[in-house]
């Protein structure tokens, strides 16, 4: 296995099918940094398709760069990311893979809509299929009414979800996500975490979301990765004994509330 060497195009072909997330293995990954800043060491992990995988772990402990090696921004020191097609899609390679960073970095001269387009505009898609492309993934994330504003005009919950609906406009196989709800206050982190969840039911990708809030991982996740302080390896790999449908009323159960201090326990031993 070897590590990515880039993000491929999103290419100007039809949206991949509903239940269309790919197989992402980690194989001893291994990364150090010029200096001898050492991130990763030896990280294993085997990613279902389709699931929603949340990774935790003490702040600076290389879970970022556990996601940029799995985009191809950033390379393995040793070890290789592996992306795998499930049965009748074509090379996991050419699957587009959408990143969301903790900041929108929208193009403040560009509308709303020509923000959520740019993705399919720089693969060479046509005017009108993009901006139709764009419309429909502003209205799935509430902002089909916003399409003509600009990113000053918007709240940071609202350039958020253009920042994700940019990301999701490829109909990605693969979902990469950086703290994306960081910056938002508790209420609207609430509502874009529900508003994300819907669309991963809908849209069947692969989602690895990377967070610092244990609350955030357990209602959204079907597993969370804990990792130790740096360099990160994995100190519990966790499937939550959580049901698939959730309502705001899980939050207030006792099974949640397990959840997150079970999560909190293995954090404090081995990653605090």
């Amino acid at each position: 296995m070897t590590p990515l060497a880039s993000v491929p195009a999103p290419p100007a072909t039809p949206a991949p099918s509903l239940g269309s997330g790919i197989r992402v293995r980690v194989a001893r990954v291994h990364r150090t940094f010029p200096g001898g800043v050492e991130a990763l060491d030896g990280v294993e992990l085997d990613i279902t398709p389709g699931s929603f995988v949340a990774l935790v772990g003490p702040s600076g402990c290389g879970k970022s760069t556990l996601l940029r090696i799995i985009a191809g921004l950033d390379e393995a020191t040793s070890g290789g990311v592996e992306l795998v097609p499930a049965v009748g899609q074509a090379e996991a390679w050419r699957a587009p893979i959408a990143y969301v960073f903790q900041d929108a970095h929208l193009l403040p001269w560009r509308s709303v809509l020509d923000n959520a387009a740019l993705p399919l505009e720089l693969s060479g898609v046509s005017r009108s299929e993009r901006e139709a492309a764009a419309r429909q993934v502003l209205a799935q994330v509430g902002l089909g009414d916003f399409t003509a504003r600009y990113p000053a005009e918007l709240s940071g919950g609202m350039r958020m979800r253009v920042s994700l609906a940019r990301a999701l406009v490829t109909r990605p196989r693969l979902l990469l996500m950086d703290e994306p709800f960081a910056a938002v206050d508790e209420l609207t982190r609430g509502r874009l975490d529900d508003q994300l969840r819907a669309l991963w039911h809908e849209l069947g990708m692969t989602v690895l979301f990377v967070t610092h809030s244990l609350s955030e991982a357990a209602w959204l996740a079907e597993r969370v990765v804990v990792f130790s302080r740096r360099p990160a390896r994995v100190v519990r790999d966790r499937a939550l004994e959580l049901p698939r449908e959730r309502t705001a009323a899980l939050r207030l159960e006792p099974a949640f509330a397990r959840e997150v201090q079970v999560l909190s326990e293995v954090l404090e031993r081995g990653g605090g």
